[in-house]
């Protein structure tokens, strides 16, 4: 099979494509280049998190690191990809490996590569990693391994727990004590994923749900999502709460429920953080959004006086942004969030966190802070819908759309248009809708934003008509 990297890493069913072999092609690869660019003299940090396998996955490529003379840290148990991507930064490693599938559904699991700053690799690494693999098949390249316990036996595989460290960071970055002492009551649902049991060693009150093992996780993909967040948002409803935080399967993206018991958007939350570290934590640098990503940042950034990036969809664009410019924060629409004194990778486990500490700075909820600064910059509204669309559908109207984008939608001129990342259009006002063919599944991702609700829905009316859905 082709080896490809998507926005985040390699990703494939388990057994079918994610295979003991597979791996260890990818693994080879990865070994072959550490040790090309000259950073196999330095230790390789592996994590993984619950997913089916994911340990086993994990010591194969350590087998695999050491056979190439290349030394591993690995972590003892299950982990948050933030609190490895730290121990990569921190330890001064020469790169990290996540087993890890994130989001997906839990037949997935998948291979993230984690650069020596100690963010996800950019897509000028991964490209070589596809090229090495698929060299190394073509030529017969031997995988070259060690055996797990005789690796241990040769002191080259040393076990560590990654979480001591990447708290002392978090203790560092949010005041814990200010959040204690504000008594919000808060519930964390962390899917059944890598992320159990962490934020509540950090705030002893905040309780939890979910967070057994549980590799099918209870049934949902775990993506913090407003669908899989039913039983989180009941608890919100019930009066119990004062605000629900969710972690995807490997913590990295965040997700939240408000305290009407409403689900809160990965755009309400970089909203309301970035007002936070302007407002509160008196940070200062630019801002960073992709091209799905809400017009409030746009708008926030104004107000403030901040530069602002648009980047393609994926974390790595903002990563690569953050390594090169003074960047105070960065999102997606998928809930993945980064910030300026950290390391420049998503967090979802610190994001949990300075929401919690914007509430106790405020005393407020937040869906009350959200609104003041709505009440300041406008009000929006906002849809995603996923439609499938046949290959060739797909083909055609990416041409069409190249060649022939529409001058007017909705019976509305486009006054602006952004086609780095599908093909976006912007309206005078700054309304817009995003038509973007997915590059790896038979989808087509359709975004909206607009100030009234029936605005979103007829464009999205209208992409489905211009698409022949």
């Amino acid at each position: 099979m082709q080896i490809k990297f998507g926005t985040d890493g390699w990703r494939g069913v388990i057994a079918r494509d994610f295979t003991f072999e597979n791996l260890s092609l990818v693994a080879q690869a990865t070994m072959d280049y550490l040790n090309r660019e000259g950073l196999g003299n330095k230790p390789l940090v592996i994590g993984y998190d619950r997913r089916f396998l994911s340990r086993d996955f994990a010591r194969r490529v350590a087998e695999v690191a050491v056979g190439n003379g290349i030394q591993v840290c690995l972590t003892d148990g299950y982990a948050p990809t933030p609190a490895v991507s730290w121990a990569v930064h921190e330890m001064g490693a020469g790169a990290g490996v996540m087993i890890t599938a994130s989001h997906n559904p839990p037949e997935y699991n998948g291979f993230k590569v984690k650069e020596a700053y100690g963010g996800s690799a950019g897509p000028g690494t991964t490209k070589i990693l596809e090229e090495i693999v698929k060299y190394n098949v073509a030529n017969g390249r031997r995988v070259v391994d060690c055996p797990f316990e005789e690796a241990q036996r040769k002191g080259m595989i040393r076990l560590f727990d990654p979480c001591e460290n990447y708290f002392h960071q978090l203790s560092r970055y949010v005041d814990l004590n200010l959040i204690a002492r504000a008594g919000i009551a808060a519930v964390v649902d962390p899917m059944y994923g890598a992320g159990s049991g962490f934020i509540p060693r950090l705030l002893a009150s905040v309780d939890e749900i979910h967070n057994s093992e549980n590799p099918s996780f209870g049934g949902l993909p775990p993506e913090p999502i407003d669908a899989n967040l039913q039983e989180l948002s009941a608890l919100l409803k019930s009066g119990t709460y004062r605000v629900g935080l969710a972690l995807d399967g490997d913590a990295d993206r965040i997700g939240a429920v408000d305290e009407n018991g409403d689900f809160f958007s990965s755009h309400c939350i970089f909203t309301v953080i970035l007002r936070h570290l302007i407002e509160h934590k008196n940070l200062r640098g630019g801002v960073v959004k992709t091209v799905s990503s809400t017009r409030m940042i746009d708008l926030l950034a104004e107000k403030f006086g901040l530069e602002l990036y648009e980047t393609p969809i994926g974390f790595k664009h903002i990563c690569e942004l953050m390594l090169e410019k003074d960047i105070l924060m960065g999102g997606e629409e998928s809930g993945g969030l980064g910030v300026k004194g950290h390391i420049p990778e998503r967090d979802g486990i610190l994001m949990c966190l300075l929401l919690l500490e914007a509430m106790a700075v405020s005393g407020k909820g937040l869906r009350q802070m959200l609104d003041e600064t709505m009440d300041e910059i406008g009000h929006f509204f906002y849809r995603r819908l996923d439609r499938r669309i046949e290959e060739i559908a797909k083909e055609q109207l990416i041409e069409r759309l190249r060649s022939q984008p529409p001058a007017e939608i909705d019976g509305r001129m486009v006054s602006g248009t952004n086609f780095s990342d599908g093909f976006k259009f912007i309206f005078e006002n700054g309304d817009w809708l995003l038509i973007r063919p997915s590059g790896t599944e038979p989808v087509l991702r359709l975004y909206s934003e607009a100030t009234t609700a029936d605005q979103v829905d007829r464009f999205l009316r209208a992409a489905s008509v211009i698409a022949g859905l």
